[in-house]
């Protein structure tokens, strides 16, 4: 296959990883406007940055797919201490608690606490809100080609 880029004639405002980072920020943006707006949620003082570490504890299920700090900071790109400071807040709105492994008590498993899982559906109400706003205008193919496309880029990465 030929490529898709050319150094002679590539335009990095133009370019589909610049765009991708734009809408990257722009729904953080958007995300953080709603959660504010939202009376319960804004209570909570829940970020973006925060949702996207909640619905990755969400996630979770059984023992063996509990995530530790490590393991987020792995999937999110976020350096140890920064990380850190997240679960430092997230725990101090009372919405993630830290537990050791029985089985290993030197690793902290991260879970969210009875307030996390009230407040999670909430924030996914938000998320959905702002997702179909960014796809004003798409038909459900189209987004769903996105998304294949999206996806497609991810496995060329690996």
């Amino acid at each position: 296959m030929a490529n898709i880029y050319d150094v002679d004639t590539y335009e990095p405002q133009e370019s589909i990883g610049y765009l991708m980072t734009r809408v990257k920020v722009e729904t953080l943006a958007a995300l953080d406007r709603e959660l504010a707006a939202d009376p319960y949620l804004s209570s909570l003082g829940v970020t973006a940055a925060q949702f996207v570490v909640i619905v990755r504890l969400a996630g979770v299920g059984s023992p063996e797919s509990r995530k530790s700090a490590s393991d987020l900071c792995k999937e999110l790109s976020y350096d140890a201490g920064a990380m850190t400071r997240m679960i430092d807040r997230l725990e101090s709105k009372g919405l993630v608690r830290r537990a050791r492994c029985v089985k290993d008590r030197r690793l902290i498993y991260l879970e969210l606490t009875e307030a996390g899982q009230v407040a999670y559906p909430k924030m996914v109400e938000v998320s959905v809100r702002v997702l179909n706003r960014f796809l004003r205008g798409f038909s459900r193919g189209e987004a769903q080609k996105l998304k294949e496309f999206l996806s497609r880029m991810l496995d060329n990465a690996g």
